[in-house]
């Protein structure tokens, strides 16, 4: 039987001796109560919660795979009371703004956290570490109504954040892309086109998804510069803030992947999906590298971790 056992002892020595992380850390604004007992404390209690609760559903988990049926996707058997733990845990959140729910740590340590949940279980990581993204984004970006409706939900992991670039004809170069977006005349936007590769698109583990959509206006110029970044919500948010109607946007398939099968990849379709701009028309492209950003190294760490 195989085991995990999180490298603690080297990470504590490249954060304490090599770089006296916490010293440097805490002589910048908002990082001024990071001390190596904190440090510790957090990589301790992520030790447990990967190698006592990820890692035993890691095999199982790629052996049984996701499942597809009627448009949603069923994540394999554990995983979702795992992920309510770490929701409990406070796991998503942990460099988020306090503003927002977040605990305002550094990244530093979460890339920590992140090597020892993608050694554990590489597929169950992807689900949070795309939230990240669009927490970023959104906390650049958004206004202050989008801060306020989807900041606090996907500080806790309650509700799962995507990015959705990629189409059919459109992989590498996004200047070809095709999804068209409406405006209503009312600040909303009608988004209609089919999105692929969407890691997390769809599943049951979360109560909302917020999507991050690259579509065009009708005025866009072409190629990339012509790219805007919408928000559609899979649900709607009332004003108490409880989950109203359905919005116009499904999955159509999953990927049958030779690996990482219990990380659900998804074919979206926006069918008049009704979302709104984040940041300026035609920006959207530089507004979702901020989120790549975020990515490339969220993916660097899952590297180290395997």
């Amino acid at each position: 039987m195989t085991t995990y056992t999180a490298p603690l002892r080297d990470m504590r020595f490249v954060l304490h001796e090599v770089c006296d992380a916490a010293n440097v850390l805490s002589k910048l604004p908002g990082f001024e109560e990071v001390s190596p007992d904190l440090m510790d404390a957090v990589l301790e209690e992520s030790a447990k919660f990967c190698e006592g609760v990820l890692f035993p559903l890691n095999q199982p988990g790629d052996q049984e795979g996701c499942t597809f049926k009627d448009g949603n996707v069923t994540t394999p058997k554990g995983f979702r009371e795992a992920y309510r733990q770490y929701v409990e845990g406070g796991w998503c959140g942990l460099t988020a703004s306090p503003d927002h729910g977040g605990q305002g740590l550094p990244e530093s340590v979460a890339y920590l956290v992140g090597e020892m949940i993608g050694s554990a279980n590489l597929s169950f990581g992807l689900y949070p570490g795309l939230t990240q993204g669009t927490i970023l984004a959104l906390s650049d970006l958004g206004t202050d109504e989008q801060k306020r409706v989807y900041l606090p939900k996907l500080v806790t992991g309650e509700w799962q954040g995507t990015m959705c670039l990629t189409e059919s004809h459109a992989g590498s170069d996004l200047g070809l892309l095709r999804t068209k977006a409406v405006p209503n005349g009312d600040g909303s936007y009608n988004i209609t086109g089919t999105k692929i590769f969407i890691s997390a698109g769809e599943h049951d583990m979360t109560d909302n998804h917020v999507h991050l959509v690259l579509a065009r206006l009708p005025d866009a110029p072409e190629g990339s510069r012509g790219i805007s970044m919408f928000l559609i919500p899979k649900f709607f948010v009332n004003a108490d803030g409880s989950l109203g109607a359905r919005n116009a946007v499904t999955c159509g398939s999953i990927e049958h992947k030779m690996g990482m099968k219990a990380s659900v990849t998804c074919v979206m379709n926006y069918d008049g999906a009704k979302g709104w701009l984040v940041g300026q028309e035609h920006k959207g492209l530089a507004g979702m590298f901020l989120m790549m950003n975020k990515e490339r190294m969220f993916v660097g760490s899952q590297g180290i971790s395997q």
